[in-house]
């Protein structure tokens, strides 16, 4: 299995160097539950900017801009789609409705190529499972409570996703995996 982990600092009282310190132990501990890749996200004059590599957290070297809010990480652990292929790594980016977000999962979901041919979605070169909530997303056309509802709702498995809109939101959605905050 993966790890999900993330920050968030609405209170803008944690600086960089701070940061870059509590996001290394964060994803270092995340590890034991995946060592092939690592990624994170952040908004940056918001714009989503996401950084992933096939590599151990404790191999991956991190840098956060100064007024960093909030941030999504992932560690892999490879069940679909090689690691070393880094489109197939977390975090995913999408857009729906003019917001661009960022999307990271724990678990396994089992309907994803079903859901990709009765929703007529778009075919991908993203191997992994974890895709296809971001396409359910995008075709909502927003990303909100309700059209996470929707895609947590028709994605069969087990879950956590972390999902980071650009203007700083961000959303938990807990299905069957361990979600601690």
């Amino acid at each position: 299995m993966c790890a999900v982990f993330g920050f968030l600092d609405y209170g803008k009282k944690v600086s960089a160097k701070t940061l870059k310190r509590l996001l290394r132990a964060l994803s270092v501990a995340a590890e034991c539950r995946g060592q092939d890749a690592t990624g994170m996200s952040y908004v940056k004059h918001g714009k989503i900017i996401t950084f992933k590599k096939a590599k151990p957290a404790n191999k991956v070297k991190l840098y956060f801009p100064r007024g960093t809010t909030a941030v999504i990480g992932h560690t892999r652990f490879t069940t679909q789609g090689s690691e070393k292929q880094n489109y197939n790594n977390h975090p995913f980016e999408g857009n729906a409705g003019g917001h661009a977000f960022a999307l990271a999962h724990n678990g396994v979901l089992y309907n994803d190529q079903k859901l990709r041919q009765e929703q007529a979605l778009p075919d991908t070169k993203i191997e992994t499972d974890s895709y296809i909530a971001v396409q359910l997303l995008e075709q909502q056309g927003v990303v909100d409570e309700r059209s996470l509802q929707y895609m947590a709702e028709n994605v069969e498995g087990n879950f956590v996703f972390t999902v980071l809109r650009d203007d700083n939101t961000l959303f938990l959605v807990k299905g069957d995996n361990p979600l601690v905050i």
